[in-house]
């Protein structure tokens, strides 16, 4: 059975990990199916105003054995507040799939980070490359990213939350369903991987969309994204249109932001059970 599937958030690396065939430096193939995000959080169970580290939070999840030595190769910047690191791996065993995270170990940081992981398996098998997008923060393994970290910096890294028990199934009748991609910044220079949405968009017409909204946008919108850019926050009405009982909903972003939009869901008869989401801190 295909499944409706609605991303909502600030930040888009699943999406993109799943268009390998479009884009093979950055992603991995679409395979939208409800067993995938049975690891992620389900709306309603974190209510602790104590902010807990990476390591305590994912405590209960699945980690590989593997810990491997990485070296910083490449530094970019996607946006103002947005790096993208990119890490030569050393161990030859060191595997993940699309949708893991990677424990980021730094030489003298004792506070261990967690961050998805933006590049494909497939880039990985043919370069030994791994990609990480990390946004600017006070936490301190994000903070040794925007200040401290230097090409052949060298960092250690441990995949998390593996899909191990999920099976792809082949011949199990399954179709994909549709995409829609609720994606909100600041303003359009903090959208990252646009261009890569946007060329999905047109691969998949019918199958994958999305809407970018821009709450502090000042300059003017390329006619490339003005078809697709709604000023304003996402709203209530904007959710409520795709509300059915086949729709799975996915949230990434802030834990205020999470919030916002798990409240707003239930405020539509969203059940709780069809809502996921990650909480880093």
């Amino acid at each position: 059975m295909a499944h409706a599937t609605i991303y909502v958030g600030f930040t888009v690396p699943q999406l993109l990990r799943s268009a390998s065939r479009i884009f093979p430096a950055h992603s991995a193939s679409v395979v939208l199916r409800r067993s995938a995000f049975c690891y992620c959080t389900v709306n309603g169970t974190i209510k602790s105003k104590r902010k807990m580290d990476h390591l305590e939070r994912t405590a209960n999840n699945f980690r590989q054995e593997v810990i491997s030595q990485a070296k910083v190769c490449g530094i970019t910047n996607e946006s103002e507040t947005v790096k993208r690191l990119r890490l030569s791996i050393a161990n030859k065993d060191f595997t993940f799939k699309a949708g893991q995270w990677v424990d980021f170990f730094i030489p003298g940081v004792s506070v261990v980070g967690g961050f998805s992981i933006c590049s494909s398996p497939g880039l990985l098998e043919r370069e030994g490359i791994l990609e990480l997008a990390v946004k600017y923060a006070v936490h301190p393994p994000a903070h040794w990213i925007h200040t401290k970290c230097t090409l052949d910096s060298e960092v250690a890294l441990r995949v998390g939350a593996d899909l191990h028990g999920y099976q792809e199934g082949k011949g199990n009748g399954y179709k994909m369903g549709t995409v829609k991609l609720y994606y909100s910044a600041k303003n359009t220079s903090e959208l990252l991987f646009k261009k890569n949405i946007l060329g999905l968009m047109n691969a998949f017409p019918g199958k994958i969309a999305c809407r970018f909204h821009v709450t502090q946008q000042s300059s003017q919108i390329c006619k490339e994204l003005q078809p697709h850019i709604t000023e304003g926050r996402i709203s209530e009405k904007d959710l409520e249109k795709h509300a059915s009982k086949d729709t799975l909903w996915y949230i990434c972003g802030p834990p205020p932001m999470i919030e916002s939009i798990s409240k707003l869901l239930s405020n539509i008869g969203v059940p709780r059970n069809c809502v996921f989401f990650e909480k880093w801190w």
